[in-house]
């Protein structure tokens, strides 16, 4: 899957959009700088290299999804893949939910066709319609390994997770643009946002508002470590939980709590 989210859409950390500039580290021989490229080259890349099973749907605020279709060959499904919408909120989703049918009765879904992208998209009209569970709990509710991507095109809202195992590969960066670019296919990343590719990490929940946040540690804060890629580059950054800090977890109170308000010390 690729989602690519212009600037003005999502504000993805800082650090992620690391420079060369401000590596200290000689490159390696033979060393070949990686420039960040445009959206639309990215998803040319992305059709080029799936020609006859990607699909894509973009959208006027500045948005795009791309996803494999349910046929493309190993690798490219090595997850289980789905792509719905619903209400004008569309999610991708790869990898699989071992608690499935009891989130589907939580959720009041019994009787209907839901996978688990259709799952995650009442979750996520849960919380935006303010429900009575902080974001970090309904995302630490869903038991498996995956990865999701949201787009809210009512509101022009970003949702991404990437479950605590690390299961599904899920990578993020910045595009020539300033776009923040999230796919699960390694090389795609490499090729598409030069020295800004990351890993995503793993437990965690970004918003387009709210910002990354940890769902297994939501009273802490993340932290930025320094990256050094395959080259011996400073590249982007990885985030892990920060274990000294400590943040005020975010209130819920009835419908008046808006769930994408995360510390403003985060």
């Amino acid at each position: 899957m690729l989602a690519i989210f212009h600037k003005t859409v999502a504000h993805p950390p800082q650090e992620l959009g690391c420079s060369e500039s401000t590596s200290t580290v000689p490159p390696m021989p033979g060393y070949s700088r990686r420039q960040p490229k445009n959206p639309d080259e990215i998803l040319r890349d992305f059709h080029s290299a799936h020609p006859a099973h990607a699909f894509c749907a973009t959208f006027s605020g500045g948005a795009a999804l791309a996803c494999l279709g349910p046929r493309a060959p190993p690798p490219s499904l090595l997850h289980r893949r789905w792509f719905c919408s619903f209400d004008e909120v569309y999610c991708m989703f790869v990898g699989s939910l071992d608690n499935l049918s009891s989130l589907v009765r939580q959720y009041g879904l019994c009787g209907k066709s839901t996978n688990e992208a259709l799952l995650v998209i009442e979750a996520y009209r849960t919380l935006r319609d303010r429900g009575p569970y902080p974001a970090d709990q309904v995302v630490k509710d869903l038991g498996g390994s995956f990865a999701f991507v949201v787009y809210d095109n009512k509101n022009g809202a970003v949702f991404a997770a990437l479950s605590s195992d690390g299961g599904v590969p899920l990578h993020w960066g910045i595009a020539a643009d300033g776009s923040v670019v999230i796919c699960d296919d390694r090389e795609i990343m490499k090729g598409s946002c030069g020295k800004s590719y990351a890993p995503f990490p793993a437990g965690c929940m970004f918003h387009s508002e709210g910002g990354l946040r940890s769902f297994e540690h939501p009273t802490k804060k993340m932290q930025a470590m320094p990256r050094v890629d395959s080259e011996g580059m400073m590249c982007g950054a990885s985030f892990k939980v920060d274990a000294f800090s400590k943040i005020a977890t975010m209130p819920r109170v009835g419908s008046a709590a808006n769930w994408t308000s995360w510390d403003d010390s985060y």
